[in-house]
């Protein structure tokens, strides 16, 4: 009986570990990409933006190889993708309502 105590009390603490490492790991924050050597500072990105009609821009950051950024255009919220090193919107997605 003794024995049977033992391999339960294994199974629950076996379990708790792998329930405590997914919990960590969906709670670690996600980490974007630094900027490339050869891409256009952010300064200079927001102005492409804010030439190409977009209003304020509510988050920007490197990621997965582009700017990746949230920002105001005709009254909604957009996301968008922009070339880093020419900074030309280069993918939009579908508008968000400010709801």
């Amino acid at each position: 009986m003794n024995a049977r105590k033992t391999v339960n009390a294994r199974k629950t603490v076996v379990a708790r570990l792998a329930a405590a490492t997914l919990i960590a790991g969906l709670a670690a924050p996600a980490l974007a990409d630094a900027p490339g050597k050869d891409w256009m500072p952010i300064d200079q990105v927001l102005t492409k933006l804010s030439e190409a009609g977009y209003g304020p821009v509510r988050s920007i950051e490197a990621d997965d190889g582009v700017w990746k950024a949230k920002a105001e255009r005709d009254g909604r919220t957009i996301k968008i993708q922009v070339d880093p090193r020419t900074g030309a919107v280069v993918e939009k997605a579908k508008r968000q309502s400010d709801d």
